[in-house]
């Protein structure tokens, strides 16, 4: 059975940090890609970051240079470290796991497992 758990949400100040981790059990992340998602009420799925055979790494452009994705092999978790928050990053953060390809790694229809998703609340 694949399980993916997320872990590290909560409430930061804009400008603060915060890191988000996702523990799979059931696959191992060197032969998927694991993406991060985010969704606020009333909107698609967004996505955010992603990166395939624990290596190539993936951006949306409105947390290139302020997110950092990585993979843990031996923990067989997948991190993300958002830094410089802003008000606009509020959402509720999923993690993913598929056999996505180039073409698909930013499209929610290409993961076939998530996690129960973790709150993150950047507010003043």
């Amino acid at each position: 059975q694949v399980q993916l758990e997320e872990s590290g949400g909560g409430l930061v100040q804009p400008g603060g940090s915060l890191s988000l981790t996702c523990v799979i059990s059931g696959i191992s992340l060197r032969n998927y890609a694991m993406a991060w998602f985010r969704q606020v009420p009333g909107k698609e799925r967004e996505f955010v970051a992603a990166i395939r055979w624990a290596a190539t790494k993936y951006y949306a452009d409105s947390v290139k240079g302020r997110f950092t994705i990585s993979g843990d092999n031996v923990k067989n978790a997948v991190n993300l470290q958002m830094n410089t928050l802003k008000v606009e990053d509020t959402a509720v953060y999923f993690c993913a796991a598929g056999r996505a390809i180039v073409s698909t790694i930013r499209t929610p229809d290409a993961y076939n497992y998530w996690g129960q998703g973790t709150q993150v609340t950047v507010s003043s």
